[in-house]
Protein backbone atom coordinates (compact mmCIF):
# COMPACT_ATOMS: atom_id res chain seq x y z
CA UNK A 1 0.00 0.00 0.00
CA UNK A 2 2.72 2.45 1.26
CA UNK A 3 5.96 2.52 -0.40
CA UNK A 4 9.33 4.04 0.85
CA UNK A 5 8.66 6.81 -1.18
CA UNK A 6 5.39 7.56 -0.22
CA UNK A 7 6.90 7.49 4.08
CA UNK A 8 9.64 10.57 2.74
CA UNK A 9 7.35 13.25 2.58
CA UNK A 10 5.91 12.14 5.55
CA UNK A 11 9.24 11.64 7.66
CA UNK A 12 10.38 15.48 6.55
CA UNK A 13 6.96 16.38 7.93
CA UNK A 14 7.77 15.27 11.14
CA UNK A 15 11.55 16.23 11.62
CA UNK A 16 10.19 19.87 10.25
CA UNK A 17 7.37 19.85 12.93
CA UNK A 18 8.89 18.33 16.01
CA UNK A 19 11.97 21.13 14.81
CA UNK A 20 9.52 24.11 15.15
CA UNK A 21 7.91 22.56 18.03
CA UNK A 22 10.26 22.38 20.55
CA UNK A 23 12.46 25.80 18.98
CA UNK A 24 10.72 27.70 21.46
CA UNK A 25 11.02 27.28 25.11
CA UNK A 26 8.19 29.47 26.92
CA UNK A 27 9.99 31.74 29.83
CA UNK A 28 8.67 30.40 33.13
CA UNK A 29 7.70 33.41 34.35
CA UNK A 30 5.72 34.68 31.27
CA UNK A 31 1.93 33.24 31.28
CA UNK A 32 0.81 36.03 28.66
CA UNK A 33 4.03 34.36 26.03
CA UNK A 34 2.83 30.80 26.84
CA UNK A 35 -0.81 31.32 26.70
CA UNK A 36 -1.22 33.95 24.24
CA UNK A 37 2.51 34.18 22.40
CA UNK A 38 2.77 37.80 24.09
CA UNK A 39 -0.01 38.85 21.84
CA UNK A 40 2.48 39.36 18.99
CA UNK A 41 0.47 37.46 16.23
CA UNK A 42 1.17 39.25 12.40
CA UNK A 43 -2.00 38.44 9.63
CA UNK A 44 0.13 36.14 8.20
CA UNK A 45 0.28 33.77 11.33
CA UNK A 46 -2.91 34.52 12.21
CA UNK A 47 -4.35 33.50 9.07
CA UNK A 48 -2.41 29.98 9.27
CA UNK A 49 -3.26 29.16 12.67
CA UNK A 50 -7.04 30.10 12.05
CA UNK A 51 -7.43 28.86 9.11
CA UNK A 52 -5.21 25.16 9.98
CA UNK A 53 -7.03 24.87 13.55
CA UNK A 54 -10.77 25.57 11.98
CA UNK A 55 -10.89 23.25 9.40
CA UNK A 56 -9.38 19.96 11.66
CA UNK A 57 -12.97 17.45 10.70
CA UNK A 58 -11.24 16.81 7.25
CA UNK A 59 -12.30 12.98 6.96
CA UNK A 60 -15.89 14.06 8.32
CA UNK A 61 -16.04 16.63 5.80
CA UNK A 62 -15.32 13.92 3.27
CA UNK A 63 -17.93 11.12 4.91
CA UNK A 64 -20.61 13.85 4.33
CA UNK A 65 -19.22 15.03 1.02
CA UNK A 66 -20.10 11.41 -0.30
CA UNK A 67 -23.26 10.90 1.53
CA UNK A 68 -25.02 14.07 0.57
CA UNK A 69 -23.15 15.75 -2.05
CA UNK A 70 -22.51 19.59 -2.61
CA UNK A 71 -25.02 19.61 0.34
CA UNK A 72 -21.31 20.07 2.06
CA UNK A 73 -20.72 23.07 1.38
CA UNK A 74 -24.38 24.34 2.47
CA UNK A 75 -24.00 23.22 5.56
CA UNK A 76 -19.93 23.33 6.07
CA UNK A 77 -19.48 26.37 4.14
CA UNK A 78 -21.71 29.23 3.45
CA UNK A 79 -23.09 29.37 7.13
CA UNK A 80 -19.61 29.44 8.63
CA UNK A 81 -18.68 32.34 6.55
CA UNK A 82 -21.36 34.13 7.76
CA UNK A 83 -20.88 33.79 11.07
CA UNK A 84 -17.08 34.17 10.43
CA UNK A 85 -17.64 37.38 8.98
CA UNK A 86 -19.99 38.72 11.80
CA UNK A 87 -17.76 37.54 14.22
CA UNK A 88 -14.67 39.50 12.68
CA UNK A 89 -16.66 42.93 12.14
CA UNK A 90 -18.27 42.97 15.51
CA UNK A 91 -16.54 40.44 18.26
CA UNK A 92 -13.07 40.58 16.96
CA UNK A 93 -12.13 43.90 17.58
CA UNK A 94 -14.05 43.67 21.25
CA UNK A 95 -12.50 40.47 22.43
CA UNK A 96 -9.28 42.41 21.48
CA UNK A 97 -9.42 45.97 23.54
CA UNK A 98 -10.47 43.35 26.53
CA UNK A 99 -7.19 42.07 26.80
CA UNK A 100 -8.44 38.61 28.30
CA UNK A 101 -7.17 35.36 27.81
CA UNK A 102 -10.06 33.10 27.18
CA UNK A 103 -14.57 33.07 27.33
CA UNK A 104 -14.41 32.10 31.22
CA UNK A 105 -12.72 34.99 31.70
CA UNK A 106 -15.19 36.74 30.35
CA UNK A 107 -18.22 35.19 31.64
CA UNK A 108 -16.25 35.25 35.45
CA UNK A 109 -15.77 39.23 35.01
CA UNK A 110 -19.37 40.14 33.21
CA UNK A 111 -21.66 38.07 35.48
CA UNK A 112 -20.01 35.68 38.74
CA UNK A 113 -18.33 32.54 39.78
CA UNK A 114 -21.28 30.10 38.64
CA UNK A 115 -21.53 31.14 35.63
CA UNK A 116 -17.44 31.15 34.87
CA UNK A 117 -17.45 27.73 35.98
CA UNK A 118 -20.51 26.07 34.23
CA UNK A 119 -19.43 27.92 31.26
CA UNK A 120 -15.61 26.60 31.85
CA UNK A 121 -17.49 22.80 31.92
CA UNK A 122 -19.57 23.64 29.18
CA UNK A 123 -16.36 24.36 27.61
CA UNK A 124 -14.04 21.92 27.88
CA UNK A 125 -16.39 19.77 25.99
CA UNK A 126 -16.96 22.39 22.91
CA UNK A 127 -13.14 22.03 22.82
CA UNK A 128 -12.63 18.58 22.87
CA UNK A 129 -10.46 16.89 20.47
CA UNK A 130 -12.66 13.57 20.53
CA UNK A 131 -13.63 13.98 16.59
CA UNK A 132 -10.18 14.80 15.23
CA UNK A 133 -8.61 12.36 17.83
CA UNK A 134 -10.87 9.44 15.81
CA UNK A 135 -10.17 10.83 12.19
CA UNK A 136 -6.38 11.19 13.58
CA UNK A 137 -6.54 7.26 14.70
CA UNK A 138 -8.07 6.10 11.52
CA UNK A 139 -5.88 7.79 9.56
CA UNK A 140 -2.69 6.31 11.47
CA UNK A 141 -4.09 2.79 11.49
CA UNK A 142 -4.27 2.64 7.56
CA UNK A 143 -0.90 4.34 7.23
CA UNK A 144 0.93 1.70 9.43
CA UNK A 145 -1.17 -0.68 10.22
CA UNK A 146 -1.60 -0.54 14.12
CA UNK A 147 -4.25 -1.00 16.56
CA UNK A 148 -6.97 1.39 17.18
CA UNK A 149 -6.14 2.48 20.38
CA UNK A 150 -2.14 2.35 20.02
CA UNK A 151 -2.99 4.36 16.63
CA UNK A 152 -5.00 7.02 19.77
CA UNK A 153 -2.67 6.93 22.06
CA UNK A 154 0.57 7.61 19.78
CA UNK A 155 -1.28 10.36 17.21
CA UNK A 156 -2.63 11.96 20.69
CA UNK A 157 0.67 12.11 22.03
CA UNK A 158 2.41 13.37 19.16
CA UNK A 159 0.08 16.40 18.60
CA UNK A 160 0.64 17.85 22.06
CA UNK A 161 4.41 16.83 23.08
CA UNK A 162 5.39 19.84 21.89
CA UNK A 163 2.45 22.22 23.02
CA UNK A 164 4.01 21.25 26.84
CA UNK A 165 6.72 23.45 26.58
CA UNK A 166 6.54 25.85 24.42
CA UNK A 167 2.87 26.69 24.35
CA UNK A 168 0.91 28.74 22.25
CA UNK A 169 4.20 29.79 20.01
CA UNK A 170 4.75 26.62 19.34
CA UNK A 171 1.30 25.73 18.06
CA UNK A 172 1.48 28.87 15.77
CA UNK A 173 4.96 27.89 14.83
CA UNK A 174 3.86 24.45 13.49
CA UNK A 175 0.35 25.51 12.13
CA UNK A 176 2.34 27.70 8.90
CA UNK A 177 3.73 24.11 8.45
CA UNK A 178 0.79 22.74 8.27
CA UNK A 179 -0.88 24.97 5.82
CA UNK A 180 1.52 24.22 3.40
CA UNK A 181 0.85 20.86 3.72
CA UNK A 182 -3.02 21.24 3.43
CA UNK A 183 -3.07 23.46 0.58
CA UNK A 184 -0.31 20.74 -1.02
CA UNK A 185 -1.93 17.73 -0.34
CA UNK A 186 -5.64 18.52 -1.70
CA UNK A 187 -4.57 20.65 -4.62
CA UNK A 188 -2.28 17.90 -6.15
CA UNK A 189 -5.47 15.52 -5.67
CA UNK A 190 -7.46 18.04 -7.24
CA UNK A 191 -5.04 18.41 -10.20
CA UNK A 192 -4.50 14.62 -10.86
CA UNK A 193 -8.49 13.96 -10.84
CA UNK A 194 -9.36 16.98 -13.29
CA UNK A 195 -6.53 15.40 -15.93
CA UNK A 196 -7.77 12.30 -15.45
CA UNK A 197 -10.47 10.92 -17.85
CA UNK A 198 -12.98 12.59 -16.10
CA UNK A 199 -12.49 16.17 -16.02
CA UNK A 200 -14.29 18.53 -13.46
CA UNK A 201 -16.41 19.82 -16.43
CA UNK A 202 -17.91 16.25 -16.83
CA UNK A 203 -18.24 15.52 -13.02
CA UNK A 204 -21.93 16.99 -12.74
CA UNK A 205 -23.53 14.17 -15.17
CA UNK A 206 -22.17 11.32 -13.23
CA UNK A 207 -23.70 12.58 -9.97
CA UNK A 208 -27.14 11.41 -9.30
CA UNK A 209 -30.04 14.06 -8.08
CA UNK A 210 -29.70 14.02 -4.53
CA UNK A 211 -25.67 14.29 -4.89
CA UNK A 212 -26.96 17.56 -6.52
CA UNK A 213 -29.18 18.41 -4.51
CA UNK A 214 -28.30 21.68 -2.12
CA UNK A 215 -30.03 19.88 0.33
CA UNK A 216 -28.59 16.84 0.08
CA UNK A 217 -31.56 14.68 1.04
CA UNK A 218 -31.32 16.66 4.60
CA UNK A 219 -34.85 17.63 6.21
CA UNK A 220 -35.61 21.55 6.90
CA UNK A 221 -34.54 20.78 10.73
CA UNK A 222 -31.47 18.82 9.69
CA UNK A 223 -30.23 22.11 7.68
CA UNK A 224 -31.41 24.94 10.14
CA UNK A 225 -29.62 22.99 12.96
CA UNK A 226 -26.30 22.80 11.10
CA UNK A 227 -26.55 26.46 9.71
CA UNK A 228 -27.33 27.28 13.42
CA UNK A 229 -24.35 25.21 14.89
CA UNK A 230 -22.08 27.37 12.72
CA UNK A 231 -22.84 30.01 15.22
CA UNK A 232 -20.62 28.04 17.09
CA UNK A 233 -18.05 30.37 15.63
CA UNK A 234 -19.37 33.10 17.97
CA UNK A 235 -18.29 30.50 21.18
CA UNK A 236 -15.45 29.13 20.00
CA UNK A 237 -12.47 29.54 22.50
CA UNK A 238 -10.46 28.65 19.23
CA UNK A 239 -11.31 32.52 18.02
CA UNK A 240 -11.47 33.90 21.09
CA UNK A 241 -7.62 33.17 21.80
CA UNK A 242 -6.34 34.20 18.09
CA UNK A 243 -8.20 37.44 18.65
CA UNK A 244 -6.74 38.44 21.50
CA UNK A 245 -3.39 36.82 20.84
CA UNK A 246 -3.52 39.68 17.50
CA UNK A 247 -1.17 42.33 17.03
CA UNK A 248 -3.90 44.52 17.47
CA UNK A 249 -7.39 44.58 16.66
CA UNK A 250 -7.48 45.56 12.49
CA UNK A 251 -4.86 42.17 12.67
CA UNK A 252 -7.83 40.23 14.47
CA UNK A 253 -10.42 41.81 12.12
CA UNK A 254 -8.42 41.55 8.60
CA UNK A 255 -7.29 37.93 9.36
CA UNK A 256 -10.20 36.21 9.67
CA UNK A 257 -11.82 38.01 6.53
CA UNK A 258 -8.75 36.75 4.77
CA UNK A 259 -9.18 33.33 6.27
CA UNK A 260 -12.74 33.14 5.29
CA UNK A 261 -11.04 33.46 1.36
CA UNK A 262 -8.84 30.55 1.85
CA UNK A 263 -11.94 28.60 3.47
CA UNK A 264 -13.91 29.37 0.47
CA UNK A 265 -10.67 28.12 -1.50
CA UNK A 266 -10.35 25.02 0.42
CA UNK A 267 -13.88 23.85 0.64
CA UNK A 268 -14.42 23.55 -2.89
CA UNK A 269 -11.12 21.18 -3.22
CA UNK A 270 -12.68 19.07 -0.45
CA UNK A 271 -16.17 19.17 -1.93
CA UNK A 272 -15.09 18.41 -5.74
CA UNK A 273 -12.87 15.99 -4.26
CA UNK A 274 -15.49 14.57 -2.10
CA UNK A 275 -17.77 14.06 -4.95
CA UNK A 276 -15.20 12.69 -7.31
CA UNK A 277 -14.75 9.65 -4.38
CA UNK A 278 -18.72 9.27 -4.49
CA UNK A 279 -18.37 8.61 -8.43
CA UNK A 280 -15.46 6.60 -8.80
CA UNK A 281 -15.60 4.89 -4.97
CA UNK A 282 -19.13 4.79 -4.37
CA UNK A 283 -19.14 1.81 -1.98
CA UNK A 284 -16.53 2.68 0.26
CA UNK A 285 -16.99 3.31 4.16
CA UNK A 286 -18.00 7.62 3.55
CA UNK A 287 -15.21 7.90 6.37
CA UNK A 288 -12.29 7.06 4.06
CA UNK A 289 -13.38 8.87 1.25
CA UNK A 290 -10.14 10.95 0.91
CA UNK A 291 -7.63 8.31 1.96
CA UNK A 292 -8.98 5.80 -0.38
CA UNK A 293 -9.53 8.08 -3.21
CA UNK A 294 -5.53 9.23 -2.66
CA UNK A 295 -4.67 5.20 -3.11
CA UNK A 296 -6.46 4.93 -6.23
CA UNK A 297 -5.61 7.93 -8.23
CA UNK A 298 -2.40 9.53 -6.79
CA UNK A 299 1.09 8.47 -7.64
CA UNK A 300 4.16 7.35 -5.41
CA UNK A 301 5.23 10.50 -3.73
CA UNK A 302 2.22 12.48 -4.33
CA UNK A 303 0.32 10.30 -2.43
CA UNK A 304 3.03 10.56 0.47
CA UNK A 305 2.51 14.32 0.21
CA UNK A 306 -1.68 14.22 0.59
CA UNK A 307 -1.55 11.92 3.62
CA UNK A 308 0.55 13.82 5.38
CA UNK A 309 -1.84 17.04 4.61
CA UNK A 310 -4.48 14.70 5.74
CA UNK A 311 -2.35 14.00 9.22
CA UNK A 312 -1.51 18.07 9.11
CA UNK A 313 -4.49 18.99 9.07
CA UNK A 314 -5.92 17.02 12.16
CA UNK A 315 -3.12 17.29 14.05
CA UNK A 316 -3.11 21.27 13.74
CA UNK A 317 -6.48 21.14 15.50
CA UNK A 318 -5.89 18.50 18.05
CA UNK A 319 -3.03 20.41 19.55
CA UNK A 320 -4.86 23.50 19.69
CA UNK A 321 -8.18 22.13 20.98
CA UNK A 322 -5.85 20.39 23.33
CA UNK A 323 -4.53 23.32 24.53
CA UNK A 324 -7.43 25.30 24.57
CA UNK A 325 -9.31 22.47 27.04
CA UNK A 326 -6.33 22.29 29.28
CA UNK A 327 -6.45 26.11 29.81
CA UNK A 328 -10.12 25.74 30.83
CA UNK A 329 -9.39 23.03 33.14
CA UNK A 330 -6.12 24.63 34.73
CA UNK A 331 -6.82 27.92 34.79
CA UNK A 332 -10.29 28.50 34.79
CA UNK A 333 -11.76 25.43 36.71
CA UNK A 334 -8.89 24.52 39.09
CA UNK A 335 -7.48 28.01 39.47
CA UNK A 336 -10.79 29.40 40.41
CA UNK A 337 -10.52 27.29 43.51
CA UNK A 338 -6.52 27.72 43.76
CA UNK A 339 -6.00 31.44 42.83
CA UNK A 340 -2.44 31.31 43.31
CA UNK A 341 -2.00 28.46 40.37
CA UNK A 342 -3.94 30.49 38.09
CA UNK A 343 -0.67 32.15 37.13
CA UNK A 344 1.34 29.32 38.43
CA UNK A 345 4.84 29.92 36.90
CA UNK A 346 5.35 25.64 35.87
CA UNK A 347 1.45 26.04 34.15
CA UNK A 348 1.19 22.53 36.08
CA UNK A 349 -2.34 22.89 36.57
CA UNK A 350 -2.68 23.65 32.65
CA UNK A 351 -0.33 21.03 31.76
CA UNK A 352 -2.36 18.65 34.04
CA UNK A 353 -5.19 19.42 31.89
CA UNK A 354 -3.70 18.22 28.85
CA UNK A 355 -4.00 14.42 30.21
CA UNK A 356 -7.87 15.12 31.42
CA UNK A 357 -8.48 16.38 28.17
CA UNK A 358 -7.08 13.19 26.48
CA UNK A 359 -9.20 11.04 28.60
CA UNK A 360 -12.66 12.93 27.63
CA UNK A 361 -12.05 12.46 24.27
CA UNK A 362 -11.41 8.82 24.53
CA UNK A 363 -14.51 8.07 26.38
CA UNK A 364 -16.28 10.80 23.91
CA UNK A 365 -14.53 8.79 20.91
CA UNK A 366 -16.12 5.36 22.33
CA UNK A 367 -19.51 6.49 23.14
CA UNK A 368 -19.89 8.19 19.62
CA UNK A 369 -17.42 6.73 17.06
CA UNK A 370 -18.74 8.88 13.74
CA UNK A 371 -17.76 12.33 13.16
CA UNK A 372 -20.12 13.92 12.13
CA UNK A 373 -22.44 12.93 15.07
CA UNK A 374 -19.59 14.07 17.41
CA UNK A 375 -19.64 17.96 15.87
CA UNK A 376 -23.48 17.60 15.84
CA UNK A 377 -24.23 16.69 19.42
CA UNK A 378 -22.07 18.75 20.54
CA UNK A 379 -22.95 22.00 19.25
CA UNK A 380 -26.25 20.50 19.37
CA UNK A 381 -25.96 20.44 23.42
CA UNK A 382 -23.33 23.37 24.24
CA UNK A 383 -24.14 26.37 21.91
CA UNK A 384 -27.79 27.04 23.33
CA UNK A 385 -26.98 27.15 26.86
CA UNK A 386 -23.57 29.10 25.90
CA UNK A 387 -24.53 31.56 23.33
CA UNK A 388 -26.21 34.20 24.64
CA UNK A 389 -24.04 34.36 27.80
CA UNK A 390 -21.18 34.75 25.67
CA UNK A 391 -22.68 37.35 23.65
CA UNK A 392 -23.94 39.43 26.68
CA UNK A 393 -20.46 39.21 27.91
CA UNK A 394 -19.65 41.92 25.13
CA UNK A 395 -23.54 43.80 24.56
CA UNK A 396 -25.30 44.73 27.24
CA UNK A 397 -28.20 43.81 25.12
CA UNK A 398 -27.77 40.53 26.01
CA UNK A 399 -27.23 41.03 29.58
CA UNK A 400 -28.17 40.00 32.65
CA UNK A 401 -27.30 39.77 35.83
CA UNK A 402 -25.22 36.63 37.28
CA UNK A 403 -28.18 34.87 39.04
CA UNK A 404 -30.24 34.77 36.04
CA UNK A 405 -27.84 33.93 33.90
CA UNK A 406 -27.11 30.73 35.79
CA UNK A 407 -30.62 29.93 35.90
CA UNK A 408 -30.77 30.68 32.01
CA UNK A 409 -27.79 28.20 31.27
CA UNK A 410 -29.05 25.46 33.29
CA UNK A 411 -32.33 25.33 32.36
CA UNK A 412 -31.36 25.53 28.66
CA UNK A 413 -28.81 22.80 29.20
CA UNK A 414 -31.31 20.54 31.09
CA UNK A 415 -34.27 20.74 28.69
CA UNK A 416 -31.71 20.35 25.31
CA UNK A 417 -30.08 17.56 27.24
CA UNK A 418 -33.36 15.68 28.35
CA UNK A 419 -34.77 15.95 24.57
CA UNK A 420 -31.44 14.66 23.61
CA UNK A 421 -31.35 11.85 26.06
CA UNK A 422 -35.09 10.94 25.26
CA UNK A 423 -34.19 10.43 21.32
CA UNK A 424 -30.93 8.52 22.03
CA UNK A 425 -32.95 5.92 24.39
CA UNK A 426 -36.32 6.00 21.77
CA UNK A 427 -34.22 5.26 18.84
CA UNK A 428 -36.44 3.79 15.41
CA UNK A 429 -33.97 2.18 13.07
CA UNK A 430 -31.33 4.14 14.43
CA UNK A 431 -32.58 7.16 14.12
CA UNK A 432 -33.12 9.00 17.21
CA UNK A 433 -36.72 10.45 18.30
CA UNK A 434 -37.31 12.89 19.53
CA UNK A 435 -39.78 15.15 21.51
CA UNK A 436 -42.72 16.30 18.74
CA UNK A 437 -40.08 15.53 16.26
CA UNK A 438 -38.11 18.77 17.17
CA UNK A 439 -34.48 18.61 17.07
CA UNK A 440 -33.35 19.28 20.78
CA UNK A 441 -31.35 22.24 19.99
CA UNK A 442 -34.36 24.05 18.66
CA UNK A 443 -36.18 23.76 22.34
CA UNK A 444 -32.31 24.77 24.59
CA UNK A 445 -32.41 28.04 22.53
CA UNK A 446 -35.96 29.01 22.40
CA UNK A 447 -35.86 28.77 25.88
CA UNK A 448 -32.65 30.94 26.62
CA UNK A 449 -34.17 33.17 24.27
CA UNK A 450 -37.29 33.59 26.13
CA UNK A 451 -35.58 33.73 29.59
CA UNK A 452 -33.56 36.46 28.67
CA UNK A 453 -36.90 38.55 27.04
CA UNK A 454 -38.90 37.61 30.53
CA UNK A 455 -35.61 38.69 32.87
CA UNK A 456 -35.47 42.06 30.93
CA UNK A 457 -39.57 42.75 30.62
CA UNK A 458 -39.60 41.54 34.18
CA UNK A 459 -36.68 43.27 35.82
CA UNK A 460 -37.39 42.93 39.26
CA UNK A 461 -37.66 38.86 39.46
Amino acid sequence: MFTSVDFLPLVIYILILLYLGFRYQTPSSNSDEYLLSSRTLTVPAFVATLVTTWYGGILGIGEFAHQFGIAVWVVFGLPFYVFAILFAIFLAPKIRSAMNVSIPDMLYQTYNKPVGLLGSVFIIFMTSPAPYILMLAVLVDLIFNISFVWSVLMGTVFSVVYVYKGGFRSIVLTDKLQFVFMFAGFTALFGFLHFSELSVFDLPNKLDGHHKDWTGGLSWQNIIVWFLIASWTFIDPGFHQRCAAARNTQTARKGILISVGFWFIFDMLTMVTGLYAYVLLPEIEPLMAYPELALNVLPVFVRGIFFTGLLAIIMSTIDSFTFLSAITFGRDIYGLYKPDNKTDPSYRPIRWGLSLTAVVAVALIFSTPSVVRLWYNLGTLFIPPLLIPVLGSYWSVFQLNGKKVFAMMSASFALTFSSFLWGELHKVDGTAQYFFGVEPFFPGLFLSIVLLLVFKVFNDL
